[in-house]
């Protein structure tokens, strides 16, 4: 009984900071001019956000991301994983979210404001046209952040890997970060309502360069991403279980 009363009062308090949190550093964003300091402001925001929730942040292997362009890979586990990579990752990734995004109050408005680019996979040509898009985004020097689950579940599990992102890393010739979070998907996972207290860590692992720029080079890159982060995520692979 204490326990719960325990967990109900700290997610109360920390959706109350999150809240008065959050709103502010959004309006900050939509009004802020040029994109370096929307990032920035969005960066610090989450970080501040974290710190006055409690909830403890520990990154490692930031020293593995190249000085040119590449695409960070991370797994999927709750609704605040864009939010504490944007923390994580410095402001020139680019995050590649699902368009129906764009709609959302006022966060809607905020990723588009911190320049996160939106694709439409329900939509095969209009995908295939951003996806382009994206390619020559990279080849120009861009970095891109991404969930290559596209989704995450409640229960926990590694999901399958979309193909989309290592596609692009291999037309474009730029290497993929595995990036595993751990620790998100108690904080707000599906099956919560509102954070419970949690630790969060960030581990980024050294670049895997595509091999080659055909069909295997792709599959080959996806599985050698997938598998640095099902090592450890501390989570079963739920791809075995949907073949």
């Amino acid at each position: 009984m204490l326990a719960r009363l325990c967990k109900l009062l700290y997610g109360l308090y920390a959706t109350a900071i999150f809240v008065l949190i959050a709103v502010p550093v959004c309006l900050l964003v939509i009004i802020a001019p040029g994109l370096p300091l929307r990032r920035a402001i969005g960066r610090a925001g989450m970080r501040l956000a974290l710190a006055c929730m409690g909830v403890p942040l520990r990154v490692s292997g930031l020293e593995h991301l190249p000085g040119g362009p590449c695409i960070a890979i991370c797994n999927h586990a709750s609704y605040l994983d864009g939010l504490i990579l944007t923390a994580v990752l410095p402001s020139r990734f680019t995050f590649v979210v699902q368009d129906g995004a764009a709609t959302w109050p006022l966060a809607g408005k905020t990723i588009t404001r911190m320049g996160a680019t939106f694709v439409n996979r329900s939509a095969a040509r209009e995908g295939a046209r951003q996806a382009r898009s994206l390619i020559r985004k990279v080849q120009n020097g861009a970095s891109l952040a991404i969930f290559a689950e596209g989704t995450f579940k409640p229960d926990p599990g590694l999901l399958p890997f979309k193909n989309g992102a290592f596609m692009m890393a291999v037309r474009a010739g730029v290497p993929c970060i595995p990036v595993c979070m751990r620790g998100t998907r108690v904080l707000l996972g599906g099956h919560n309502r509102m954070p419970h207290w949690s630790r969060v860590s960030v581990e980024l692992m050294p670049a895997i360069a595509p091999i080659g720029n055909h069909k295997d080079a792709e599959t080959h890159l996806r599985d050698s991403v997938r598998a640095q982060i099902l090592a450890r995520c501390g989570e079963p692979d739920l791809a075995r279980r949907t073949m």
